[in-house]
């Protein structure tokens, strides 16, 4: 077993507790924080003790909307067998745990690639990240995301319950709904439609509050969005278009805005890139040129709506909704770009992305009692928040699992 105890010393820490970055030492045992110590810790001559002098220690990063097994373009992926697809997930994962992102919620995931996956990471077996399942995206005939490979569609309420209760048996952490049309998609598939009938979602919604299961609600349209929000959607995917009832519905409610605007700003094409680094991604990440003039024409309005929600002091968190494992790199920046501070872009990829996962109590924050799942950077991402690609060293359960400083 490899050791989960360590002392972290002349740490730089930067997290949602403080705006300013702290000075402190920090103690690991068993994969958890003991102490948290501005002050010299105690001496244990057993214990490896790590200095990291002109180092910034963060929070492992988080990615809440991620599709797993994602990764080969959609005209493929429908007839990839699940073996491939569980094969790719589970590289993908480490390979987000190797840039630092500790955490994902998968939000749409083919045969419970998700929930396998979930159940190898938790066992000790394999390493990865924490990791938060949704099972299938459900959705409705002529629905969204069915190019995917990963949606089920249903119709009635009869079918919705029975689908929930199969998500359920499965082993899901949260159930996914589909209300509204999205950027890509074919003709009929837009995003001010919402899909499912009335009668559909209080079937949904209802059999989602009886067996105590929150909804993770894709809506990009007004309309569907005042829905999500109205039946108590734990949190809103994409939110493209809000107008102002939309916006003060949200800040008053208990409901997490997620608002991915990586999907709409990373896939207007090259011409977009603010750096080499998105440049690449592009580049690797070519898109039909249909779906490229859906991005461009809901960008701007996708901004606007989030700055909106920012300022409205709704509760924000951070999901890319692109292939892993970069995904929540590009949103911090997306969500810097579009009016965040950096310290903000960072709470919502630690702490508050954490409390949608229910997992505020041992992840987000460096605090004793929690998982010593941790980020060491070279750089202040306070003065550039792409300096969270700048890694040092990751650390997970207590456990170092990429070291660039030997």
């Amino acid at each position: 077993m490899e050791n989960r105890n360590s002392r972290f010393v002349n740490c730089t820490v930067i997290d949602a507790l403080s705006a300013e970055p702290r000075e402190v030492h920090i103690a690991v045992e068993n994969g958890e924080i003991a102490e948290v110590s501005g002050s010299a810790l105690s001496h244990n001559s057993d214990i490896q003790t790590i200095d990291l002098r002109n180092k910034y220690l963060l929070p492992g990063l988080w990615d809440v909307h991620t599709h797993i097994g994602r990764g080969i373009p959609d005209h493929e992926a429908r007839d990839e067998t699940t073996a491939q697809r569980t094969v790719r997930a589970g590289e993908n994962c480490r390979r987000a745990l190797n840039l630092g992102i500790t955490s994902l919620r998968a939000v749409g995931e083919k045969d419970f690639i998700d929930v396998a996956w979930k159940e190898a990471f938790n066992s000790g077996q394999y390493i990865g990240p924490n990791l938060y399942t949704c099972g299938w995206f459900i959705t409705t005939t002529a629905g969204h995301f069915l190019k995917s490979g990963c949606a089920v569609e249903v119709d009635g309420p009869t079918e919705y319950i029975r689908t929930i209760r199969e998500q359920i048996k499965n082993g899901v952490d949260f159930i996914k709904l589909n209300l509204t049309g999205g950027v890509m998609g074919p003709q009929w598939d837009k995003m001010p439609n919402t899909f499912p009938l009335q009668d559909e979602l209080k079937a949904a919604f209802d059999v989602c509050e009886q067996r105590g299961y929150k909804v993770v609600a894709h809506a990009g349209g007004v309309d569907g969005i005042k829905k999500a929000i109205s039946l108590g959607a734990h949190t809103l995917e994409h939110g493209y278009q809000f107008d102002d009832e939309a916006i003060n519905m949200l800040a008053d409610s208990k409901t997490y805005y997620v608002p991915t605007l990586s999907l709409t700003h990373m896939n207007r094409g090259e011409a977009f890139a603010d750096s080499e680094f998105q440049l690449d991604w592009m580049k690797e990440h070519p898109i039909d040129e249909s779906y490229r003039e859906r991005a461009i024409e809901a960008a701007e309005m996708h901004a606007s709506g989030f700055k909106k929600a920012l300022e409205s002091g709704v509760k924000i968190a951070s999901g890319s909704d692109l292939d892993l494992p970069y995904g929540a790199l590009f949103e911090t920046q997306m969500l810097v770009k579009c009016g965040m501070t950096e310290h903000q872009a960072i709470t919502a990829a630690t702490l508050t992305s954490a409390e949608v996962c229910l997992a505020e109590n041992k992840n987000g924050t460096i605090e004793p009692n929690k998982k010593a799942d941790f980020i060491i950077l070279n750089s202040n991402p306070l003065e550039n928040i792409s300096n969270l690609q700048d890694v040092c060293m990751v650390v997970k359960d207590g456990r170092i699992v990429r070291n660039d400083s030997t």
